[in-house]
């Protein structure tokens, strides 16, 4: 879609969704030398696809790429180096288009593995004397020097292994075994390319039988691996680790409705089961767990929400009552413990909702000290002597960033990278400013991330698009909520004179149990009531004409959307579903945390109640559907009951098919993304402005 608009603030979605990108290439997977001498990361200097190595050193100060395999990888869109890992001697192993090569401290690339293709996972340990990795669903490991790879644990055609850790040693390895063999086998039939196409998928439903996990120690020489066995082999993992003696494994586990949390540990000799931590929460509708072995390893350190929200607490042994070492009505995100001083380091909200700043803390507890200092969300990367943090640092008017700083308080951060193009930097992009409001169910506080032109004064008279919704989408982030590019369809929105709304919702992070209670069982009904309290409050604010409202998500947000218009007709005047969870009997077992089981004296109502398809009767409104048909975590053939029925009860509706286009419809291609999203524009802008 191009824009008419020829104001300085002007974008067209060809502008936005391009090679290179004017954003620049956001960096990932930075990774530490083992002696903390240098930064590893991920990084494509000219706003391309393709990543390649680059490595900042300590000593000098100095950025370089470390490889050059991009050089011509301007087209394509090919994603390049997707993972590393430091090997003995300064060289750093990578993955390349699912092979294993090794680039020396000089740049010089060699194949490093033979026989071994579509390897992923790759991780040394702390010695970088070998490397282990996933391939073809097995586990294997090969020496420092490469070659051929042993096969540590096999796989079959439904059991592989799914993630796995070095014990600190370099010995043994220990390992999560999924196994899908019982799981229900689905098929997707779909045109596209000109063909008649069938594939199939393990897709588990409600009530199905689901993938079965163990965990297993093996020995880096190889052999044969010794399994700790749960009660529940269905029950969820969320964690696990080994001692650094080597002694003990736990595991962090739950049900798969998270009700009932327990921390199991295990004897890595004699496989002896004990329930170190044991919880019972019947309104759990988040799994925030992080577990991790204390300094002496005896006891353990648990991130939990137990007493309301998620904080640190120590448990010194089996059975003892958890010892509180953070507390205050904020959460923590997750932590790293630096042992050799005997403190915790940690990011967390306390500073705002929408911020995430890295804190620590003694691991006796006390005064929390603040460590990153610039609003926004910092994602950090501690040095192995947590002398020093690595952060992938961004804000709201700011692309993600490498920033490298000492660890300790009021440090100035050094930048290492430089992402966006030089005409980033001449456009002036929205203004982004956060509005609270309250609940009106139960005066809850919630806030809103609101993005207006410039010049913006609040008439009344501006058109509003609230999206797109999600949980956790409140976050002070180029992008806000950036698990879709809609980073580019809100800048083309808010430039063409539309506010641009991101509006908090139960269900989040950050702001406790109690706050997120009403969510339990209440899909399509406590989230969109918190978006039209939003809406209500920014209207009575004069941001928006509530004439001229719409509304629009992709996936639980396409819930949201067709259950804002369904159950409250008049009240929005446009909504645009993108691959909409139409149907919960069809949702992943794992969205019973919140749909609650296929049971009980209030199923299958509760469902019905929480399933969009089932409401399609109240709609009024204007309303457009976006579903690629080869989608397998939201069935294609959903959105067709969905029009089954709309077309039986004689309303209006658009319906965008996306031939052969999974679930991520705006991530697949950009020629894709702007289509879809052109096509979402054009109907806003014809509906809330026409």
């Amino acid at each position: 879609m191009t824009s008419t608009n020829t104001s300085p603030d002007a974008l067209t979605l060809e502008m936005i969704y391009t090679e290179p990108s004017i954003i620049g290439t956001r960096p990932m997977a930075m990774t530490w030398s083992p002696d903390g001498s240098q930064l590893a990361f991920l990084w494509n200097d000219a706003g391309h696809t393709f990543r390649d190595i680059w490595v900042w050193d300590r000593a000098s100060g100095a950025t370089s790429r470390r490889t050059n395999l991009g050089a011509g990888q301007i087209s394509g869109e090919p994603k390049g180096i997707t993972e590393l890992a430091w090997l003995a001697g300064g060289r750093l192993a990578f993955a390349l288009d699912g092979e294993i090569l090794v680039v020396a401290a000089d740049g010089a690339v060699t194949p490093f593995t033979t026989g071994a293709h579509d390897a992923c996972a790759l991780a040394a340990p702390p010695d970088g004397s070998k490397l282990a990795f996933i391939a073809g669903g097995a586990l294997l490991q090969v020496g420092e020097t490469g070659g051929t790879p042993t096969r540590l644990v096999g796989s079959s055609a439904f059991v592989t292994v799914e993630s796995f850790q070095w014990a600190t040693a370099g010995d043994r390895i220990v390992f999560v075994e999924a196994d899908d063999t019982n799981t229900r086998k689905i098929e997707i039939a779909y045109d596209a390319r000109g063909e008649a196409r069938r594939d199939r998928f393990t897709r588990s439903f409600p009530g199905d039988l689901i993938t079965r996990r163990r965990v297993g120690v093996v020995s880096a020489a190889g052999g044969e691996a010794l399994w700790f066995d749960r009660p529940d082999a269905e029950d969820a993992i969320w964690d696990y680790g080994i001692s650094r003696d080597g002694s003990t494994v736990f595991v962090d586990s739950s049900d798969l409705s998270i009700k009932n949390h327990t921390v199991f540990t295990f004897d890595t000799h004699s496989a002896e089961r004990t329930v170190f931590y044991a919880f019972h929460d019947p309104i759990k509708i988040r799994p925030d767990w992080q577990v991790a072995f204390a300094p002496d390893d005896k006891g353990l350190l648990l991130l939990t929400d137990r007493d309301g929200f998620n904080h640190l607490y120590l448990i010194p042994a089996a059975g003892a009552e958890p010892e509180a070492i953070t507390e205050g009505e904020w959460e923590i995100a997750n932590f790293a413990l630096d042992r050799a001083n005997g403190e915790i380091y940690f990011t967390a909200n306390i500073a705002h909702p929408a911020q995430r700043h890295v804190y620590k803390v003694a691991l006796d507890g006390g005064d929390v000290t603040q460590i990153t200092q610039a609003p926004g969300i910092h994602v950090p990367a501690y040095a192995p002597g947590f002398d020093l943090l690595a952060d992938i640092f961004s804000d709201d008017m700011t692309p993600a960033e490498i920033f490298v700083q000492p660890l300790v308080e009021d440090a100035e951060p050094r930048q290492i990278t430089n992402s966006p193009l030089p005409a980033f930097a001449k456009r002036r992009w929205a203004e982004v400013r956060y509005v609270p409001f309250k609940s009106s169910v139960d005066g809850a506080e919630l806030m809103a991330r609101v993005m207006v032109p410039h010049g913006f004064e609040p008439h009344g008279g501006h058109p509003m698009i609230v999206g797109s919704v999600y949980s956790d989408g409140l976050l002070n982030q180029w992008g806000g909520r950036a698990a879709h590019p809609s980073w580019g369809i809100d800048q083309f929105l808010v430039s063409r004179g539309f506010v641009v709304v991101s509006p908090e919702i139960r269900g989040s992070f950050g702001r406790g149990r109690e706050w997120n209670r009403p969510m339990l069982h209440s899909y399509g009904t406590q989230d969109i009531e918190d978006i039209a309290d939003c809406v209500k409050t920014l209207t009575g604010l004069g941001y928006a004409d509530p004439e001229r409202v719409g509304i629009w998500g992709s996936s639980y947000g396409g819930l949201m959307t067709l259950m804002s218009l369904f159950k409250k007709p008049g009240f929005y005047a446009a909504g645009v579903a993108g691959a909409p969870a139409t149907n919960v009997w069809h949702a992943y077992p794992e969205q019973e945390w919140i749909m609650g089981p296929t049971h009980g004296a209030d199923y299958p109502q509760r469902y019905k109640d929480q399933s969009a398809l089932f409401h399609t009767a109240g709609l009024e409104d204007a309303l457009m559907i976006i579903h690629g048909t080869r989608d397998e975590v939201v069935l294609y053939a959903d959105t067709m009951a969905v029009v089954e029925r709309l077309t039986a009860q004689r309303k209006w509706f658009e319906l965008v098919t996306l031939p052969g286009t999974g679930h991520a419809w705006a991530n697949q291609d950009r020629t894709l993304t702007r289509f879809a999203y052109g096509k979402l524009a054009r109907f806003f802008e014809r509906e809330l402005k026409g």
